[in-house]
């Protein structure tokens, strides 16, 4: 078998030292193996094949082995030269990808904080199999530790994730501590499965979704939504593994205007404090009153208080405020209000 004289290159020196090294029986001396190693180097960056590089050295211990030599003689100093190659090979590759990698994050991290001149992010965008003829949107999940690409479960989460969508044209990362998808925006399955493959690896986990916006620029303000809806249900205490931003509009809306809304909390709910027990319980009455949708009965056995206690806290709501939640006319500020208090961390912050 004739070795092609691409990859013969790669074996300068090879012969000799077989040669030598086999009649004499000794082993490969340190510039002859750092020598092997960099020829090694050069053929992973050259893009040569594995396979064909192995068959080449192989091929050429055989055809270039002195006839007097021993076998064993012969196969040592070959498995001593592949080894020293395959290292060089191999740290090239890892240098490669490393250097993809970092290429990737910072094209990543780019594109989520919208840096950069634009055109440049869309031609980067084709390279990672992006397509911003249209819409995308980015999942982030927070889950009960922080995490980045090394640790086992992003690992996890990515296999499975493109082990079920290897066609799809989707992007992967973490980010803050933070795990992030990337996927189309007609797509959604690719979302609500990344989403569910972090709960099972996470035991819990709460999942953010951005709505789909188009542009280099859209996918950043779509990974700010998600980010702003994780915000939110923290300082809520919404619990649901899943948030759709799409569902959550009114908080930031709410959150606008930040004098405003202390203004209404203030004006309607500071009155609160005056209970036995400060505002706290009174609040939480109301909360889950308005989350049980106003029904009396579900209320007191969330709050396990009989309906007559959470009757007689209405009414102490409605005496100290002056707005009672049982009328229709008065729930909408009250309700705004709480929504505020929960938003502003009231009462545990001052306003």
């Amino acid at each position: 078998m004739t070795i092609p004289t691409v990859i013969g290159t790669f074996l300068d020196g090879f012969e000799r030292v077989l040669s030598d090294a086999a009649t004499t029986g000794r082993r490969l001396t340190r510039d002859e193996i750092e020598s092997h190693r960099a020829l090694g180097a050069r053929a992973a960056e050259a893009g040569h094949g594995w396979r064909d590089l192995v068959r080449a050295h192989i091929t050429a211990g055989r055809d270039g082995r002195p006839v007097a030599a021993d076998p064993v003689r012969v196969l040592t100093v070959i498995e001593q030269a592949v080894d020293a190659f395959a290292d060089g090979y191999e740290r090239a590759q890892r240098l490669v990808i490393r250097k993809e990698e970092a290429v990737r994050r910072e094209f990543i991290d780019d594109l989520l904080h919208g840096r950069g001149d634009p055109g440049q992010l869309a031609s980067r965008c084709e390279r990672f199999g992006l397509r911003l003829s249209r819409g995308h949107a980015v999942a982030v999940a927070q889950g009960p530790e922080t995490y980045d690409e090394t640790d086992r479960v992003p690992r996890q989460v990515a296999d499975d994730l493109f082990a079920r969508f290897e066609s799809r044209r989707i992007l992967f990362t973490t980010k803050d501590g933070r795990m992030v998808c990337i996927a189309p925006g007609d797509q959604e399955d690719v979302l609500i499965h990344f989403a569910k493959l972090v709960y099972a690896a996470t035991g819990a986990s709460q999942v953010a979704i951005g709505r789909p916006r188009t542009g280099t620029v859209g996918i950043g303000h779509s990974y700010e939504e998600a980010l702003n809806a994780l915000d939110v249900a923290q300082r809520m205490g919404f619990e649901d593994p899943l948030l759709p931003a799409s569902e959550m509009l009114v908080f930031p809306v709410l959150a606008r205007d930040r004098q405003a809304l202390v203004d209404l909390v203030h004006h309607t709910l500071e009155p609160l404090v005056q209970a036995r027990g400060g505002a706290q319980p009174l609040l939480d009455t109301l909360t889950t009153y308005f989350d049980t949708g106003c029904v009396a009965a579900a209320a007191a056995r969330k709050l396990s208080l009989s309906v007559r206690a959470l009757t007689y806290r209405l009414e102490r709501i409605h005496t100290l405020t002056g707005s009672d939640p049982t009328d229709p006319a008065h729930r909408y500020t009250l309700q705004t209000a709480v929504l505020g208090a929960r938003l502003l961390d009231w009462p545990n912050r001052p306003l």
